[in-house]
């Protein structure tokens, strides 16, 4: 019985690392577009890193139970979750990418366009309407192509246009 359940072990894990080993470098990249972090040089980007891991150890713990579920479905879920429930420590600009942004439209971008996720499917994890979900993304857009100015993460816009 105890050879069984080590091997089993033994199984699961080396199943998460192929996973890991696949996943992790985009999932990575999703994490730090979200928390803003400039991406060069490694490891300027921790609280992208701990957001990553946390999400990944949530997927590892339900490893058993996913029973057909795609894993990076579920890590990335997991990854928005965390990140909204974070939104307040990813609120100051960090000098990456998408810091003109503010959280929600960040996180409803990086869904959407680098992830490739259907409004349907944003809107049921964020608990948003779809119509606000294509709202917030061509809003997003708006204001990484410079054709409107960024806001406040109230709404409105700062001053000379600038988000605050």
């Amino acid at each position: 019985m105890r050879e069984r359940q080590t091997g089993r072990e033994r199984r699961r894990a080396q199943e998460f690392e192929t996973f890991v080993a696949g996943a992790a470098g985009r999932l990575l990249h999703t994490a730090t577009l979200l928390t803003t972090e400039p991406m060069r040089p490694p490891g300027a980007n921790p609280r992208a890193q701990r957001l990553l891991t946390a999400a990944l150890a949530s997927t590892y713990a339900q490893w058993e139970r996913l029973r057909g579920e795609d894993p990076y479905d579920r890590t990335r879920h997991e990854l928005a979750v965390r990140f909204a429930h974070q939104v307040w420590r990813h609120q100051r600009p960090r000098g990456g990418l998408l810091d003109a942004l503010t959280p929600l439209e960040r996180l409803v971008l990086v869904l959407r366009l680098y992830e490739g996720v259907a409004e349907e499917q944003a809107a049921a994890l964020l608990g948003l309407p779809v119509e606000r979900v294509r709202a917030i993304c061509n809003r997003s857009v708006a204001t990484m192509r410079g054709t409107r100015r960024p806001t406040t993460r109230w709404g409105t816009p700062g001053p000379l246009g600038v988000a605050r």
